[in-house]
């Protein structure tokens, strides 16, 4: 199944030896990943392991130290920046908080990249602003509320419905699930099964919620921090369908997926931490 992910024609984004370092901090280490269009891919692994990091250079926020990234065959780090702006108009994001204008009204937040971007009426923009927030389940009522106005989910969804707006290509997920009630957690993941099911979309999905990533991907990818790993071994240390996750020998792999802490209790004592 990974031979069949990384030879894929029909890549929309491929990652091609990506090192990615802050400083004299290495974050990232040859990183080699194909997501083919219509996948959805959950980037799993512990906190420090580089899961932002990664989704942020796949979308030409964050510029690697080496190596490459394609979109749609498009090697986006060699674009300029107008070029770029223009690419950036086929992606969607949602962010880990939402990142809603609190001076803005919901509808203000959602038709923000229709306003930036488009050319559309008054009009226009009022009907597809209500037509995505139904899409998450928001009644038409929150149009004039303010962020501050909504709970934690409703946020979320919010954010999903600004994603969604421009009818994007690729959808980008930053920890979708963080600080909800496991209820409100399970909204948002049928809310992103329902997204790839009314959309030819792709997507990617940062989180550390095993619920998430036996529920919602056709493939997970999980990371290790380059300070757990010898020089000479792959970061990526799974790459595959849900079902060969949970059959994954690999004890780091079991002990992330269970949350069991013993060895690395271990070795937290034995740095000091």
């Amino acid at each position: 199944m990974i031979e069949q992910y990384m030879e894929s024609d029909e890549s929309l984004v491929r990652v091609e030896g990506l090192n990615v370092s802050f400083g004299r901090q290495d974050v990232l280490r040859n990183i080699n990943i194909a997501i083919p269009a219509g996948q959805t891919l959950v980037l799993l692994g512990e906190s420090g392991c580089g899961k932002t990091v990664l989704m942020k250079s796949m979308i030409g926020l964050i510029r690697p130290t080496r190596g490459q990234v394609f979109f749609d065959d498009r090697d986006i780090h060699r674009l300029n920046d107008r070029d770029l702006s223009r690419l950036r108009l086929r992606f969607g994001f949602v962010f880990q908080n939402a990142a809603l204008f609190d001076s803005m009204t919901i509808g203000q937040n959602v038709a923000f990249p229709l306003v930036q971007h488009g050319d559309f009426s008054s009009e226009e923009v009022h009907e597809m602003v209500l037509s995505r927030l139904s899409e998450v389940g928001l009644p038409d009522s929150v149009v004039f509320k303010k962020p501050a106005e909504l709970s934690g989910g409703m946020r979320k969804r919010v954010g999903l419905a600004r994603a969604l707006i421009m009818n994007p290509e690729l959808i980008m997920y930053d920890e979708p699930t963080t600080g909800l009630d496991p209820i409100m957690s399970d909204v948002i993941n049928e809310l992103i099964l329902r997204t790839r099911r009314r959309n030819p979309v792709t997507s990617v999905i940062v989180t550390h919620d095993m619920t998430s990533a036996k529920k919602i991907p056709d493939r997970v990818v999980m990371l290790m921090p380059l300070a757990r790993l010898q020089p000479d071994e792959e970061q990526i240390i799974f790459d595959g369908s849900v079902d060969d996750l949970l059959a994954c020998r690999d004890r780091r792999v079991q002990q992330f997926i269970n949350g069991e802490a013993g060895e690395r209790l271990m070795e937290l004592r034995a740095n000091g931490s």
